[in-house]
């Protein structure tokens, strides 16, 4: 078993029963000196994806899930890895401050900011509301 970090609409827990429904939901999680983006475009969800961007003094909130070896090779298809998304271990921390190594994903180009589609926004907004990240 390892730690995934999410923060976008893998935070849904819906969404992320359906794609690996083995992995279990731990606890919410700060990544500090990176921010939330929304880059290129999806065909599916018609607008900007969400990734995170190295950025000084803010933080991505988000959420740890423990994951099974077969749970991340399910994500990599989802996520486009390694093509669209590439994976990266990170340092988030808990609520108590407590550093934890986890996987999560970047998007591999980074040039282009765009605006999400309503839809995509609303499926994050579910996964914030799950967590009760807001």
């Amino acid at each position: 078993m390892m730690y995934y970090f999410a923060y976008a609409s893998n935070l849904n827990r819906k969404q992320m029963w359906e794609r690996c429904p083995d992995s279990r939901p731990k606890y919410t999680a700060t990544l500090p000196n990176y921010k939330l983006v929304f880059l290129g475009w999806s065909r599916q969800w018609r607008g900007g994806t969400a990734s995170i961007r190295l950025f000084q003094g803010e933080k991505v909130l988000g959420a740890i899930y423990e994951i099974s070896e077969q749970c991340l090779r399910r994500l990599d298809q989802y996520e486009g890895y390694p093509d669209v998304y590439n994976r990266f271990e990170v340092t988030v921390f808990t609520e108590d401050g407590e550093p934890v190594q986890a996987t999560t994903y970047i998007k591999v180009d980074q040039s282009e900011e765009t605006v999400p589609a309503p839809a995509y926004v609303s499926v994050i907004q579910q996964g914030y509301k799950d967590w009760e990240i807001v």
